[in-house]
């Protein structure tokens, strides 16, 4: 009998706790997953919670199972398949190849019994400091730990665990994980090979930036985690010169936040645009942006540095965080100390420097800007080898 279960032909099931409407970077990575395979002609599929009075319009299947609001992080949810009937009768009739988690919550579990059930591959990418989110939710340090071990037990059943930076598995090794981590990046899809100036010229006239302005941004949750509040109290130690600001995003933080920015005298230059669901209306945000400020020592290979380098948009990131791991100071981003002096001197010495922010912007797009397209044919290469080996043993 002829084996086939180490070939592609079976439907790859890409597994995510978020996925449009709600927008992070891992719904990003779930929802470029999904849709390169798609294009490269692999059955591909994805499984997450469903999102209220929003219609999915992919060209690959998405199956929705029931779900919760998690009290205190809207807009994200909590995914409760084991009670949608519906749900289990439609994905219990899919036969998987391989399976894929990038959370490790309901949709991480979810993938695992099927996994075992099934007989096949699973593959689990560690994207999230989880400890410093529960530390917040609990208030309790030692109950945090309690759940981030479960987590970690979660990652331990898995076949492979990929991270997307070296640097992440620091994270994962000091939450406990003692197997083997494979680096597998993410990529973006803003990279392009157009000429960039008549993109970013477009993006500001529709913006309404002036050209005697710099245009800073910051794109992702409006969370304290993320240093938001530096990025204010710095914009407010230079606000003697021109420029504007854009915050996209939204969460638990964006009303202090909105509250921070009139308190400190910068409500004509700083505006909060929301969520930003249409990737080209986002892509402008970025073609227009001098300078990206993401001063994040939470995150792990956080996407947005990327999609904003693609658009030789450079970023001013915190020397040593995970967040800067690919960046060197001076040639494709700007590293600052994690103060609001630091940050401030950095902004006012570039803003008499736009030859160097130029040049950084390209070299952030020759060397951090890899296509989800490339990213996908190794990543390929990858399940295929694992579904081989699952079906030797």
């Amino acid at each position: 009998m002829k084996k086939t279960d180490g070939d592609l032909s079976k439907t790859i099931g890409i597994f995510n706790e978020t996925f449009p409407p709600i927008m992070d970077g891992v719904s990003l990575a779930a929802k470029n997953y999904a849709y390169w395979l798609q294009q490269k002609n692999q059955p591909v599929c994805v499984i997450t919670p469903k999102a209220p009075n929003y219609s999915d319009n992919e060209l690959y299947p998405i199956y929705r199972y029931t779900s919760i609001p998690v009290i205190g992080r809207k807009p994200y949810r909590l995914g409760l398949p084991d009670i949608d009937r519906s749900f289990k009768t439609e994905i219990n009739q899919i036969k998987f190849g391989l399976v894929h988690f990038h959370s490790p919550f309901s949709a991480g579990r979810l993938a695992l019994s099927i996994a075992k059930k099934q007989k096949i591959p699973c593959v689990a990418t560690f994207h999230s400091k989880f400890r410093d989110d529960f530390e917040r939710s609990v208030h309790n340090k030692y109950v945090a730990k309690k759940m981030t071990n479960e987590i970690i037990r979660i990652f331990e059943k898995a076949d492979e665990v990929w991270i997307p930076q070296a640097s992440v598995e620091d994270t994962i090794r000091e939450y406990g994980f003692k197997g083997r981590v494979e680096v597998v990046d993410n990529g973006n899809d803003f990279a392009t090979t157009l000429p960039i100036n008549p993109i970013k010229l477009a993006a500001r006239k529709e913006l309404n930036v002036p050209e005697n302005e710099l245009m800073f941004l910051f794109v992702g949750q409006h969370i304290w985690e993320k240093n938001t509040r530096l990025i204010v109290e710095s914009l407010a130690l230079v606000k003697d010169l021109p420029f504007k600001m854009f915050f996209v995003g939204t969460g638990y933080a964006s009303d202090d936040l909105k509250e921070l920015v009139d308190k400190l005298g910068l409500n004509s230059k700083v505006q909060f645009k929301g969520v930003i669901t249409d990737r080209e209306a986002l892509k402008q945000f970025y073609a227009a942006a001098d300078l990206f400020l993401f001063p994040s020592i939470y995150d792990n290979a956080p996407l947005v540095i990327r999609e904003a380098g693609a658009l030789h948009t450079p970023s001013i990131l915190v020397r040593g965080s995970s967040s800067a791991e690919n960046i060197k100071d001076n040639f494709n981003g700007f590293l600052i100390e994690e103060s609001a002096e630091s940050f401030a001197a950095k902004l006012r010495e570039l803003m008499s420097s736009p030859e160097k922010i130029e040049q950084v912007g390209l070299n952030a797009s020759q060397t951090i800007a890899k296509s989800w397209e490339s990213i996908m044919d190794e990543v390929l290469d990858r399940y295929q080898k694992l579904m081989q080996r699952k079906w030797r043993q």
